[in-house]
């Protein structure tokens, strides 16, 4: 039987905690599955307004809720050892109850970079080090003793203790566009997620089929989820259900099943509320139907 549609919302923390639980237990009450925050010393678009930071946030956040999943969409490996987002992980994970999503990527914006003292290697080490890094995390949430041996990580008998509450480890979520990086995707993911027009997931999507068919794996156990990014999708999902219904639509039709909006702002709450409770359910429905 085919999974239902997923639907999470990605709430940038440029608000104030108080402000951010709210939503959040908005969020929760209404049913969405899921909950991101972003990966970002600083708001991309917004450089020098308060942002709070990713990991630690979603901690906060997990002792807030009780049933909705958590996730950054995405981290950034540029920003931390992969050993201690293997132990970030893990935390958040006991901490949420097992409600941990994992999403990592390779990190892009090269001006916080730049801003805050962090090394920003060209796009081929960047690339690198994020085949590494998804490796070595995959590896020491799964294993109790870790030795790895490459190129940019390197760790030695790692004791990993205690285990995620998620077996064999919390689903894990790679932000991928290329063809380089999506036969990452497809020999680790559990979960693809990009952004772009309805014709650049088409291709996307048939490139990690390809990936998979490479390596003999079923292309249908990766979830392939949309960042719905306005900026990116042309129109505001939050204008009207009927927008929302609309980008669902054509974004299902090239073989999406779980859409990640942008958080709609507050005067936006409304209709929201009208698509959690007339469009959600049907959506679900008709996709298990189908």
């Amino acid at each position: 039987m085919p999974e239902p549609l997923r639907f999470g919302l990605v709430r940038n923390q440029n608000l104030p905690w108080r402000t951010l639980v709210e939503h959040v237990r908005a969020f929760e009450r209404l049913g969405f599955d899921s909950v991101w925050a972003c990966d970002h010393f600083q708001r991309p678009s917004i450089p020098d307004a308060p942002y709070l930071e990713g990991w630690t946030l979603l901690a906060g956040l997990a002792t807030r809720t009780e049933r909705i999943r958590v996730g950054l969409l995405v981290t950034s490996n540029s920003f931390r050892h992969p050993p201690l987002l293997a132990k970030q992980a893990a935390t958040v994970d006991h901490i949420s109850g097992g409600r941990l999503e994992l999403g990592l990527g390779t990190g892009w914006f090269e001006p916080e970079h730049r801003r805050f003292g962090l090394p920003f290697p060209p796009p081929k080490e960047l690339v690198g080090r994020f085949r590494e890094a998804v490796e070595l995390v995959d590896l020491l949430l799964r294993q109790d003793t870790t030795t790895y041996d490459g190129r940019y990580y390197q760790v030695r008998e790692a004791p990993f203790r205690p285990r995620p509450v998620q077996h064999p480890r919390p689903p894990l979520t790679l932000g991928a566009h290329g063809p380089t990086m999506l036969r990452i995707v497809a020999a680790y993911a559990d979960r693809w997620n990009s952004y772009g027009t309805v014709q650049e997931i088409q291709e996307r999507n048939a490139l990690l089929d390809e990936a998979c068919a490479a390596i003999g794996r079923d292309p249908g156990s990766i979830v392939r989820s949309l960042y719905g990014w306005s900026l990116k999708l042309g129109t505001d999902p939050w204008s009207s259900p009927e927008a929302f219904l609309d980008i669902v639509g054509r974004y299902r039709d090239v073989g999406v099943s779980e859409f990640l909006m942008e958080a709609p702002h507050e005067e936006q709450f409304g209709v929201m509320e009208r698509v959690a409770f007339d469009l959600l359910p049907t959506l679900r429905a008709e996709d298990v139907a189908a």
